[in-house]
């Protein structure tokens, strides 16, 4: 399989869900090997995607360094990846990425619309050989090997809408946007309040996100999936994984994982380098449905 790219740059125009402030964003080709970079219009600064310059993960996953950072990134990442994107630079006028509604199948149109060429340069992906964990009292994210790429993935929420839910992904662009794409953000109603009284969630509304009060889902239309806020994680954590720079081969499993485990976990698997194995991907997929596979 060959390294991507776009066929053309395109832009648009949002609203960040943190700041509300509006935000031009234009997605750029790159060349073979380039990687994923944001670049800052508005302050010159260029900031490559790798996990060395995540710099917060306290409500979203934020890429940084001391001149500039890039907030809310991970649905964008997570369609990218989705879609085997493997160099883009990403220009942004201002610190967050576009909110758009709440889930990634904005940016999955996009990509398609713009379009999508292979390169000459073959794929490389990272496949765990051994099982690595980070936890934090009963919530952990792992790795482990296997021949596919797996987002396994369980939350429990102590409220009626929600519970206990778990779903299994298995990963190719056409499952992707069938369902995991769809799946909004979501958050509580009292939460909302107090981010919103400290500067925060300004941009988020019943447009752009799941709101739930003390006895249900205040969005009119109701969910998009049975389960969707358990397949919302499993969005995320595909764009915060995406971070280690290449595809992942393995299987991820989570309960009540965060952007904060997730980033740790990026850190704990390249720094162990018998963790995992740089391969190149076959070209053995079919565009727009492949499936990542090793046989380890």
């Amino acid at each position: 399989m060959k390294q991507k790219t776009i066929k053309k740059s395109i832009e648009l125009v949002g609203i960040g869900l943190h700041k509300g402030v509006s935000v031009k964003m234009v997605l750029e080709p790159l060349g073979e090997n380039s990687g994923i970079i944001f670049h800052r219009s508005d302050l010159g600064v260029d900031i490559p995607l790798c996990p060395n310059n995540v710099i917060d993960t306290t409500l979203a996953t934020v890429l940084g360094n001391e001149n500039a950072k890039v907030s809310t990134i991970e649905h964008l990442l997570s369609a990218v990846h989705a879609y085997g994107i493997d160099n883009l630079k990403i220009t942004l006028d201002n610190e967050e990425v576009p909110i758009m509604d709440g889930s990634s199948i904005g940016y999955c149109m996009l990509l398609e619309e713009v379009g999508i060429v292979s390169q000459n340069a073959q794929k490389k992906a990272l496949a765990i050989k051994k099982a690595i964990e980070i936890k934090d009292g009963e919530k952990f994210v792992r790795v482990e090997p296997s021949d596919k790429t797996i987002f396994d993935f369980t939350i429990n929420f102590n409220h009626n809408s929600i519970k206990e839910q778990h779903y299994k992904f298995t990963y190719s662009t056409k499952a992707y946007k069938e369902e995991i794409a769809r799946a909004r953000t979501f958050g509580f109603l009292q939460e909302v309040n107090y981010l919103r009284s400290i500067g925060l969630a300004k941009g988020g509304n019943l447009t752009n996100c799941i709101v739930l009060d003390e006895s249900g889902i205040l969005n009119k239309e109701g969910l998009r999936y049975k389960e969707e806020f358990v397949r919302h994680k499993i969005l995320d954590a595909i764009g915060d994984m995406s971070i280690l720079g290449m595809p992942l081969i393995g299987t991820y499993i989570s309960f009540a994982g965060s952007h904060k485990l997730n980033h740790f976990l990026t850190k704990k698997i390249l720094s162990q380098s018998d963790a995992y194995e740089v391969v190149e991907i076959p070209d053995t997929a079919t565009t727009g449905e492949e499936q990542l596979s090793y046989a380890t």
